[in-house]
């Protein structure tokens, strides 16, 4: 008897396969490790994989935990992303639900905030999109404001999934102002010297 795996079925040069090569989130562990303590066990959906759920959502922008799930059950490259065999079953869209929650707001903050680093760091963000072995993606960065407009649409991402503007629950981190052009664009402007049609290779 013949098997097909979900490692054939997706093409090599696949988004996600790019977004697993180039964004490592192994981080995510140490960024939720308070929120597991070691009496109460592991937890129910692996941190990286729930994280993974979240670009998912952001990237194919979806709008809801339901909605999430029913999308990455029927789809071979976002099951591969997360790790789930062809007849494995996805986590439940209530147990996003309740993790997001546990989470809260401002752990999703600095999760996008260290994507959008890890971006800028690896030369993914410059001109006016942000690329993945020359796979655009809708969020992109607006240097003439100093803000990356992918991180601008990660807020308002985050604005929709929480329910209420970011900008009105306290934290202590900020979250747009942090990108106010003192800290990485003073760092790396040579990064934005590139054409925007430039591609990765």
């Amino acid at each position: 008897e013949q098997t097909v795996s979900l490692e054939q079925l997706v093409p090599a040069d696949n988004f996600y396969r790019q977004v697993e090569a180039k964004l490592d989130l192994s981080f995510v562990r140490e960024l939720v490790a308070a929120y597991y303590a070691t009496t109460m066990g592991r937890p129910s959906i692996d941190p990286v994989v729930f994280f993974k759920l979240q670009l998912i959502m952001f990237f194919e922008g979806i709008r809801s935990e339901r909605q999430l799930m029913e999308t990455v059950s029927l789809n071979l490259a976002h099951r591969w992303y997360i790790g789930y065999d062809l007849m494995e079953p996805v986590p439940d869209h209530s147990s996003l639900s309740k993790i997001r929650d546990r989470y809260g707001l401002e752990i999703f903050q600095r999760f996008f905030e260290q994507i959008v680093e890890r971006c800028i760091a690896l030369g993914l963000v410059w001109g006016e999109e942000l690329y993945f072995d020359g796979t655009r993606v809708r969020a992109n960065a607006a240097i003439q404001q100093q803000v990356p407009r992918w991180y601008v649409n990660a807020k308002r991402h985050l604005d929709t999934l929480f329910s209420q503007p970011t900008d009105k629950q306290p934290s202590p981190r900020g979250f747009e102002q942090k990108y106010n052009g003192t800290r990485l664009w003073g760092r790396r402007q040579n990064v934005y010297k590139r054409q925007a049609d430039n591609h990765i290779s």
